[in-house]
């Protein structure tokens, strides 16, 4: 079926179909099956966590079932693409049972499973793509058990701050389509039939935001947020300037991470670092510098644009 797409409407008709099937199956599922989906507790550690309470909560469940279908659909059949399809598909299952769940789960737990999803993507990619690294204009190999460890903490970190990052309506999910828009407009050639994937994604999450504007009616929950960490390493990884990372995804990193650092400080070593500092990120902003979530949403979306403007530039010295 893709080959006869392809040779009908070409490559950019293919994503385009994909980007539309993504949206009107998301936006139609989420609105059938809304009902069914867990109702969210409410978070009393959270900045107006309270707010969110009797909400459906898990919808990630809805869009990433989606976007596989979509993917698989319209990109050529790989076993690699297989393989992250359902690495995928595990990290959203794993967080849906942790929204589904009446208490929350350990952490340890979560950590174990982002652990063994890393691990395994990471050999994955290393079998099929080798130990290749761009960085501007160098390219150089890393040795396997060197790129297999940087691997694994990209993945487990990505997942991890985008979940954290996940706290105010439409927040996440717009800045995970500057994310992905950025690896796919820049590292295009590179990603190949990839693309197809980030657009369907894209056109699910536009769909899922829909609805999670504010005021929002439905949450993706951990469903959605584990997910979309995972898949934005492996844009990094599939475009072979894994370190780009660090731009298009500035805003996840410095959002989510600070929180990671802080707890993790405080608990295995008993230093307490950023006392004065609320986390995430977007909680001070509201909290502390009296922002609203709609400041929020567009500030930080706008900061995600232009690191990824400053990326660009860095592109083109690289090109």
């Amino acid at each position: 079926m893709v080959t006869i797409l392809l040779s009908t409407i070409g490559q950019r008709g293919v994503d385009a179909l994909a980007f539309v099937l993504a949206f009107v199956l998301t936006a139609l599922l989420t609105s059938l099956f809304r009902s069914r989906l867990p109702q969210d507790h409410g978070r009393a550690f959270a900045v107006d966590g309270a707010l969110s309470k009797g909400k459906a909560r898990g919808a990630g469940l809805i869009f990433v079932l989606c976007i596989v279908l979509v993917a698989l659909a319209f990109m050529p059949f790989h076993l690699e693409t297989v393989i992250y399809m359902v690495l995928l598909i595990a990290s959203m299952l794993s967080g849906y049972l942790d929204d589904a769940s009446d208490t929350a789960w350990n952490e340890y737990k979560k950590g174990l499973i982002d652990f063994v999803i890393a691990a395994v993507a990471g050999v994955t990619y290393l079998n099929f793509n080798g130990c290749g690294v761009r960085f501007l204009s160098w390219y150089f190999v890393l040795p396997y058990p060197v790129y297999l460890l940087l691997i694994i903490i990209l993945i487990w970190a990505s997942i991890n701050v985008v979940n954290c990052t996940d706290g105010v309506d439409g927040l996440s999910a717009s800045l995970a389509v500057v994310s992905m828009g950025t690896f796919a407009m820049l590292y295009g050639e590179y990603l190949g039939s990839y693309v197809t994937a980030t657009v369907a994604f894209v056109g699910a999450l536009l769909a899922y935001l829909w609805s999670n504007a504010k005021p929002s009616t439905v949450l993706m929950g951990d469903a959605g947020s584990r997910a979309m960490g995972f898949f934005l390493a492996v844009l990094a990884l599939k475009s072979g300037h894994p370190f780009a990372f660090l731009l298009a995804a500035m805003v996840f990193i410095l959002d989510g991470s600070l929180g990671i650092i802080k707890i993790s400080l405080k608990r295995f070593l008993h230093i307490s670092v950023l006392k004065n500092t609320l986390t995430p990120l977007h909680d001070h902003a509201r909290k502390r510098l009296g922002w609203s979530d709609e400041q929020v949403v567009i500030r930080w979306v706008i900061v995600q644009c232009v690191a990824s403007a400053v990326l660009t530039v860095l592109a083109g010295f690289g090109a």
